[in-house]
């Protein structure tokens, strides 16, 4: 274990892939609790829903039907937070030179897509066996594909990639119409993360922007490699599997880790081990066992409330136009955010402190760790029938 003190007293530790500082308050988790508490979740919707948007030969809200799909479907969010077309917008020169600095904004172009994962209403990935979440790994592979610019370090492997997988007979999919910056794959999972619809699926979200979160981490993981002459992750990675405090699970590719800068109570990071930039340099091995470190992610969450555990989750990796310098600077890893504090019932809430100074927790990631990691073996619900 680290410093048996940090357990006991408050403490603040350092993001390096962010350049930023949290504050740890171990002692809290021994406070009452008399605030909002959520309610357990149920797992007891149908194989198929008519009435769902995203099941296989439905209507969508704007009217396109669904095709009868069997594996993944991918197709153009009706209601994307972006679109490819839209009204031109260039920043009007006043003259004020307090305007130009203070008032700034820029137009942003893009494609949403949504993805369900299987046909089934009522699975989530916790549900699902490494096989049937591997072709989500796939459909994501080449989506990715599609939009990576003519001229990236990627290109080669991107093709590799798309020989080495099947096609997705069911993904409304096509190369954009202008060359994008960046692609953000993220699933938000259970209403308390704001999910409108239960049907197991996520969002990919592509922007002629680079968004604050991945640019942040990669400026970061550049200075970091141009400085030290090493990545990272890659030490990072190295480093917990060495220490073994924090590590929840691994396999030859992948070692999950309940991280030293976690915010999040139960907090994750997926990790590769050997130096992967984006889904497109994945081996079909590195693809199966990243399948399953997601699985073991879902399966231990659920498990240890017994609950259909909530969280926001997201992949970052190299941008889909970026020079060498940027495409070798980069690392994947995929982070899982849930806000469950104590129970099924009470969540942590980043309020107060955290949004008018800096983010705080109360359990420290090794404890954190330490319960995930004793929540292996079968899927409750599964022990339960």
């Amino acid at each position: 274990m680290p410093d048996e003190v940090l357990d006991d007293i408050s403490h603040r530790r350092y993001n390096p892939l962010t350049g930023s500082w949290l504050l740890v308050s171990p002692h809290r988790t021994k406070r009452p609790w008399q605030g909002q508490q959520e309610a357990p979740s149920k797992n007891e919707l149908p194989e198929y829903d008519p009435k769902c948007y995203l099941c296989p030969g439905n209507k969508r809200a704007e009217g396109d039907s669904n095709p009868k799909y069997s594996g993944t479907f991918a197709f153009v969010n009706d209601y994307s937070a972006v679109r490819e077309e839209q009204q031109e917008y260039t920043l009007e020169e006043t003259g004020d030179d307090v305007a130009s600095l203070l008032l700034k904004a820029q137009p942003v172009t893009g494609k949403c897509y949504v993805l369900t994962f299987s046909p089934k209403h009522h699975l989530t990935l916790a549900d699902m066996a490494p096989e049937e979440i591997l072709p989500v790994i796939e459909t994501w592979t080449r989506i990715y594909a599609s939009h990576l610019s003519p001229s990236h370090p990627l290109c080669e492997q991107a093709k590799q990639a798309l020989a080495s997988i099947p096609t997705t007979p069911d993904a409304e999919v096509t190369p954009p119409k202008h060359q994008l910056r960046y692609m953000q794959i993220f699933e938000n999972k259970g209403a308390a993360m704001g999910c409108s619809n239960p049907h197991p699926h996520c969002q990919i979200w592509t922007t002629s922007t680079m968004p604050e979160e991945p640019g942040k981490e990669l400026v970061q993981m550049a200075k970091y490699r141009k400085e030290h002459g090493r990545h990272l992750l890659e030490d990072y990675a190295t480093l917990e599997v060495k220490k073994q405090e924090r590590v929840v699970w691994q396999n030859d590719s992948f070692v999950v880790v309940c991280p030293w800068w976690a915010v999040w109570p139960f907090e994750v990071l997926i990790i590769a081990k050997r130096h992967v930039r984006a889904l497109v340099e994945f081996t079909e091995k590195e693809r199966f066992q990243f399948a399953e470190a997601i699985q073991e992610v879902t399966r231990r969450y659920d498990n240890l409330f017994e609950t259909n555990f909530p969280y926001s989750s997201g992949i970052h990796q190299a941008p889909l136009d970026s020079n060498e310098e940027e495409a070798e600077a980069s690392w994947f890893h995929m982070h899982f955010y849930p806000p469950l504090l104590r129970s099924a019932t009470v969540r942590k809430f980043l309020v107060g402190y955290e949004l008018m100074a800096e983010p705080q927790r109360d359990i420290t990631p090794e404890q954190a760790a330490a319960r995930l990691r004793g929540c292996s073996g079968p899927l409750y619900r599964v022990t339960l029938n």
